[in-house]
């Protein structure tokens, strides 16, 4: 059910407020794409600046456009413990299928803190999760031998792996066992990541190339990797592109290109004010094959 090609989700604003319909149609476009998941209110939805209404407010519109089409991951990760247990009981509220739950940030606990932050929101809320570990974001690190131990709670289902230490792909599996899910959140290396028994990626990148990026997938869970490797050489400028600035910002950006949304983001984020860099942005995508 949660593998390929997973999108995590901008969220568009238009006059300092969530774009809804501009949302809702990125969703549609992701669908028709070809895309394997969605996550909304992820780091590249902008999560960290969204009211708390806000949020509800995306999270519930993605899993009503999504239709159960496509499984929906709800972003509902803080670093306050109360806070996040709010967020995974009004994504099961909605109908999320799963939920993506960030590692806290800021605070920096320890491992038995991490340990204890997610057996709080295991046992509070009946809903499947991926931890979702990103150390350059939150400051401190899900170990391989804490994922083990968290991997023993029943609804902890799987990682959102974001360090690209390919490495760890093999040692969750020893860890963890094989039937956790583990799935990139790192496009430059999510093939290679597949590759070592990965089965998919939360992608920035597929927001601006969508088909291209559910096509690696596709081509990585048949096993073809001189497929994947092919197509994905394509999108490795995109990849980089995309974080040339702050991210969502490259993203934004590119999706304005395509008439899709606004560049807008929200403080203390800037829209990209390189022209080198929005150069380097249109090149990427004419590579990629999604601007003309």
């Amino acid at each position: 059910m949660f593998k390929g090609s997973i999108p995590a989700l901008v969220t568009p604003f238009r006059d300092g407020r969530v774009d809804e319909a501009a949302f809702a149609a990125l969703v549609e476009r992701q669908i028709e794409a070809g895309s394997h998941g969605l996550v909304p209110c992820g780091t590249t939805g902008e999560s960290t600046t969204l009211s708390h209404e806000e949020h509800r407010e995306v999270v519930e519109i993605c899993v009503r456009t999504a239709r159960g089409r496509v499984p929906v991951i709800a972003g509902a990760g803080s670093n306050s413990t109360e806070e996040a247990i709010g967020l995974l009981r009004f994504a099961k509220a909605v109908g999320a299928d799963a939920a993506l739950v960030v590692s806290p940030y800021y605070n920096r606990p320890t491992q038995d803190g991490v340990v204890a932050h997610y057996q709080a929101l295991n046992d509070a809320v009946q809903l499947p999760i991926f931890i979702y570990n990103v150390p350059a974001r939150t400051g401190s690190d899900v170990t391989p031998e804490t994922m083990g131990r968290l991997a023993r709670l029943p609804n902890v289902i799987g990682v959102k792996d974001a360090t690209a230490q390919l490495d760890r792909v093999s040692r969750h599996t020893a860890l963890c066992g094989k039937d956790f899910i583990q799935i990139s959140g790192e496009d430059p290396t999510a093939v290679g990541f597949s590759a070592l028994g990965g089965v998919g990626c939360i992608s920035v990148t597929a927001n601006v190339a969508p088909a291209q990026v559910a096509a690696v997938q596709d081509a990585c869970m048949k096993g073809d990797y001189a497929t994947a490797r092919r197509l994905n050489d394509r999108l490795a400028r995109l990849h980089r592109a995309l974080f040339l600035e702050a991210s969502p910002a490259p993203t934004k950006y590119a999706l304005s290109r395509l008439g899709l949304c606004l560049e807008d983001v929200r403080l203390p984020l800037l829209p990209v004010a390189s022209d080198a860099v929005r150069r380097e942005i249109d090149e990427a995508m004419r590579e990629a094959g999604v601007l003309a």
